[in-house]
C-alpha cells in the first residue's frame, strides 16, 4: 500500500478540482503540509523511506498513519467504482445462458456448471473479472457455497448459496444407487455453485434458449425397461462398478441413459472384463 502512494497521491492532486468531501480533504491535507507533501509526490519510497521522511520534515507516524489510510480510502473507492463500471459493460455484451442438460425426472431443461462457466468465463476476462468459488460450511445434512466476483483493482462482491446434501436417486427398475457418499458431495458443490453463479451475474437460462443438440421438438427418448434390465444384469454379472460406467454415459441411473446411446452402453458392457467386487469403494460405507 505505501509502495504505491506516490503514484496514488499525484492521482488526488488531479482530482481536488472535482470537489467532493475526500478530494477537499486531501486539498486541506497538503496546504498545511506542503513540505512533506512535495517530496512524499516526487520521491519514489519504501515503507522505511517513507518514515524517515515524514520525520526528517517535521511529520509525525500520526501524519504518516493518515496519509495512509487517505490514499488507501480513496483506492478503495476508486476499485469499487471501476468494478460496477466494468461489470456493467459485462453485463450489455453477455450471451444468453443455453440450457444443455435435461432431467427426466423433472422432464425439464438446465444449464450444467460447465455450460455456464464456458459462455462467461471469457467475457469476465474482458473486463477484468474474475469468477471462483468457496466451500465455506459444511456438515452432515448441509453445504453453503459462495460465488465471489472480484475485479483486477481488488474490489469483490459475494453471494452466498446454502442447501442440502444431494443424496443419490435410486434406479426406479434397477435399484441401484447412482453415487457412492463422496459423488453425493460433489453433486451438491456442483449444483451449488451453478445457482450462487447465476445470482451473482444475474444471469438464467430459458427454454426458449436451450441446447438440445438438434431435438427442436425437445422430445427426450431414453432406454426401455428391458434394456435397462438387460444392462443392470450385466452390470451385476461383471461387477461393473457403475458410478463410472454412468459417468460415462452421461447418466445419473441406468434408466435415464439416453435411448441413442444403446449401442455405445452395450459395447461398452459387452467389452468389460468380470472382475471381482472391491470390498469398499472411495466413499462408501
Amino acid at each position: 500500500m505505501v509502495e504505491c502512494a506516490v503514484g496514488g497521491w499525484n492521482k488526488h492532486k488531479n482530482r481536488v478540482k472535482q470537489g467532493g468531501i475526500m478530494t477537499e480533504e486531501l486539498a486541506r491535507y497538503e496546504a498545511r503540509n506542503p513540505a512533506i507533501t512535495k517530496d512524499f509526490l516526487t520521491t519514489e519510497t519504501s515503507p522505511a523511506a517513507l518514515m524517515q521522511l515524514v520525520l526528517s520534515r517535521g511529520g509525525n507516524l500520526d501524519k504518516l498513519e493518515k496519509m495512509l489510510e487517505l490514499q488507501e480510502r480513496w483506492e478503495k473507492n476508486e476499485a469499487r467504482k471501476a468494478f460496477y463500471e466494468d461489470f456493467a459493460k459485462f453485463k450489455t455484451v453477455a450471451p444468453p445462458l443455453k440450457k444443455d442438460q435435461y432431467n427426466k425426472f423433472f422432464e425439464s431443461w438446465y444449464t450444467s456448471l460447465g455450460k455456464l462457466l464456458d459462455t462467461y468465463n471469457p467475457v469476465l476476462a474482458q473486463y477484468g473479472l474474475t469468477l471462483t468459488f468457496l466451500p465455506t460450511e459444511q456438515n452432515e445434512k448441509t453445504m453453503t457455497v459462495t460465488a465471489v466476483l472480484s475485479h483486477r483493482l481488488g474490489h469483490r462482491e459475494s453471494v452466498p448459496m446454502t442447501g442440502p446434501i444431494d443424496v443419490a436417486a435410486t434406479g426406479k427398475v434397477s435399484g441401484q444407487k447412482s453415487r457412492n457418499a463422496l459423488q453425493d458431495v460433489k453433486s451438491t458443490f456442483t449444483y451449488l455453485r451453478s445457482a450462487a453463479a447465476e445470482a451473482i451475474l444475474g444471469v438464467a437460462g430459458t427454454e426458449a434458449t436451450h441446447d438440445d443438440d438438434g431435438n427442436s421438438a425437445g422430445e427426450i427418448d431414453f432406454v426401455s425397461p428391458e434394456q435397462v434390465k438387460e444392462m443392470t444384469s450385466m452390470i451385476t454379472a461383471k461387477n461393473v462398478y457403475l458410478p463410472k460406467f454412468l459417468s460415462y454415459m452421461n447418466a445419473e441411473t441406468v434408466d435415464t441413459i439416453l435411448a441413442k446411446d444403446i449401442k455405445k452402453a452395450m459395447s461398452v458392457l459387452n467389452k468389460a472384463k468380470a472382475t471381482q467386487k472391491p470390498e469398499r469403494q472411495p466413499g462408501e460405507e
